[in-house]
């Protein structure tokens, strides 16, 4: 399992504008195979600052998305809309504490 975190700062004024792209996007990325879950995060205190968080079966079903026509456009629409560069990262899960 690959977890896959993604910080994005919007331009203001353009939240609306990624929001929009999300929801027209979000349904096929979580169908995409090697795609377990999506999630879209806000940051509280910065309206402006969204986070991606997903995960992937693997690398390699993560690398598939990245090389798919539909991350192409849908980043490509995203990526006008950046105040600042938008930070990846892919992590591990090690563990997971339940009750």
């Amino acid at each position: 399992m690959l977890i896959r975190v993604v910080r994005m700062t919007f331009q203001e004024g353009k939240t609306g504008d990624f929001l929009a792209i999300f929801e027209r996007s979000k349904r096929q990325i979580r169908a995409f195979p090697g795609c377990c879950h999506l999630e879209l995060l806000r940051d509280r205190d910065q309206p402006a600052v969204f986070v991606t968080y997903s995960h992937w079966e693997s690398p390699e079903a993560l690398e598939q998305y990245r090389q798919s026509e539909l991350f192409r456009t849908t980043w490509a629409d995203t990526k006008v809309l950046f105040a600042e560069r938008p930070a990846a990262f892919s992590l591990e899960s090690l563990e997971t504490v339940m009750n």
